[in-house]
């Protein structure tokens, strides 16, 4: 008796603090904090389970030109995933335009190359003659172009990215000749498309409220929805929860040490059946600005 199923999974990295992450997956937030900006996020995810998603970023972004109406920034992304592992990184551009007195529409491009490995020695392998298993794949190089859509107040943002729109293999064509792998798009990388937004209530003069939300969509997987609820005491402290569709449960907590430094940490607990093998995910979260403009007003973003 032959059984067969159909299986799903994550290409890209997910994030639980996509809120403070927007650079990596929408380049038209470049800028948009109106300071120099770096930010770094590392993720592990399903802990206890051999081979699960590692995640690292890294960002830097700053307004640029006589009016500060665009933006430049570079993004890193490395992901570890089993025996592969993944690097891309990109230039990110934005040019912004004043569509109110407070509202800021922003035009983002995204450009730069894709590193993947793939060690199969790390494998166990039934049938070690395979074709598929000869030829570890090493520094395979790909370029990646993206775009997205910004808009934001000083109290609401919403937004809209394809990070990457080439389809481009994961493996060379000579180890799949003669496999169907390509011609159905087992072996290509798919289009991911992106859609944010979220708004900050004023409860009281120390207390804010900010939901937001996460909209992820790609060919062959089910759709991604993020809902998170943050609230911000005194400027200072942030703690809220998450909540990502049939997947999983999140606690966050940040600390606004100073106006120019935060720090945020998420802990994830699995939903589906994979909790009962792994410890949850945790991710960690720096971000640190330098003004640029001594006239500028120094308080500390939401977003």
């Amino acid at each position: 008796m032959i059984l067969g199923l159909m299986c799903m999974a994550q290409q890209n990295p997910q994030y639980t603090q996509y809120m403070y992450n927007t650079q990596i997956i929408n380049p038209a937030y470049s800028g948009s904090r109106e300071a120099l900006s770096f930010g770094l996020l590392g993720r592990t995810q399903w802990v206890s389970i051999e081979g699960s998603p590692e995640s690292g970023t890294f960002t830097v972004n700053s307004p640029i030109g006589l009016y500060d109406n665009m933006g430049l920034g570079l993004s890193i992304v490395h992901d570890r995933i089993g025996p592969s592992s993944e690097s891309n990184i990109t230039a990110d551009y934005s040019y912004r335009i004043d569509v109110s007195r407070t509202g800021k529409l922003s035009f983002g491009l995204k450009a730069g190359v894709d590193v993947l490995n793939v060690d199969y020695n790390e494998l166990t392998i039934f049938d070690e003659a395979d074709i598929l298993f000869q030829n570890n794949v090493d520094n395979r190089i790909q370029p990646q172009v993206g775009a997205g859509l910004y808009f934001n107040t000083e109290k609401f943002y919403m937004g809209a990215s394809v990070p990457n729109f080439l389809r481009t293999r994961h493996f060379d064509e000579s180890i799949l000749e003669g496999e169907d792998l390509d011609s159905d798009g087992i072996a290509l990388e798919r289009l991911h498309y992106f859609l944010i937004a979220g708004y900050v209530f004023d409860l009281n003069p120390n207390l804010k409220f900010k939901p937001a939300t996460l909209f992820k969509t790609v060919g062959g997987s089910p759709l991604q929805w993020d809902l998170s609820a943050n609230f911000l005491f005194n400027e200072k402290f942030t703690f809220g929860a998450s909540y990502r569709w049939s997947a999983s449960l999140s606690a966050l907590a940040g600390f606004q040490i100073t106006d120019s430094l935060f720090v945020g940490m998420a802990y994830d607990y699995e939903t589906t059946q994979i909790e009962q093998f792994s410890d949850g995910s945790y991710e960690v979260f720096l971000r640190f600005d330098i003004f640029n403009k001594s006239d500028r007003i120094v308080t500390p973003r939401f977003f």
